[in-house]
């Protein structure tokens, strides 16, 4: 798949509104998005589960696995199955900003924010690709549900990963915190149903952060 960095996503992740941009941080934003390219190694898994959805949980059948909590519940109330989606940038990015911590602080910056944008981005795109190939089966997916939103709790990410193979088949792990390795990784739930669900907003608001969200403040002082 062919992942292009979005300009204007970095500079949203840096914090950057419409302020006139520096040509130093400009040049260092070019250089950054060209590293960031050259050293991610893409990889992604998905697998379809049927569901039985309850009042307070999700059960998979066939499976010992669960999803509790009222958000995820009622992300999923109108779906018969999902899909458990994991991916990942590779360890190379990783190691690339671990090298400029030691270096230089304000390209650390930058690089996490493309690598940010790029890992979104190329979950956007899976996302796109899985509405276009269930849309021809006549069924309808939910926007992106990740372990740690609402009171979905983000302990379920070892079983999570161990449910796709994860580990052998991506590389993708979970520390004790449930910290995903490489860093530049997402887990995420996608509701597959028969109706059309808008559910994006659900979805931010369940996050933990959206009282605090910057990029929300921002969206409503632009009326969004």
């Amino acid at each position: 798949m062919d992942i292009k960095i979005d300009r204007a996503e970095v500079l949203r992740y840096l914090g950057y509104r419409d302020q006139i941009i520096d040509g130093i941080t400009d040049n260092l934003i070019e250089e950054s998005i060209i590293e960031v390219k050259n050293n991610i190694n893409t990889k992604s898994i998905y697998k379809e589960f049927e569901i039985n959805v309850l009042e307070d949980k999700v059960i998979f059948k066939d499976s010992e696995f669960q999803l509790k909590g009222n958000s995820i519940v009622e992300h999923l109330k109108d779906s018969q199955a999902c899909i458990l989606l994991a991916l990942t940038l590779g360890h190379s990015i990783d190691r690339l900003i671990r090298y400029y911590e030691k270096i230089n602080m304000a390209k650390t910056i930058i690089i996490d924010a493309c690598a940010s944008a790029t890992i979104e981005g190329f979950a956007e795109n899976i996302c796109e690709d899985l509405a276009k190939e269930y849309k021809e089966k006549g069924k309808n997916l939910t926007s992106r549900f990740s372990p740690g939103y609402g009171d979905l709790n983000i302990g379920i990410q070892g079983d999570f990963l161990n449910l796709l193979d994860a580990s052998r088949s991506i590389g993708i792990t979970a520390t004790s915190h449930n910290i995903l390795i490489p860093r530049k990784s997402i887990t995420a739930i996608v509701g597959v149903g028969n109706n059309k669900v808008d559910n994006d907003e659900l979805r931010c608001k369940s996050c933990n952060k959206y009282p605090d969200c910057n990029f929300v403040k921002r969206g409503k002082e632009d009326g969004n």
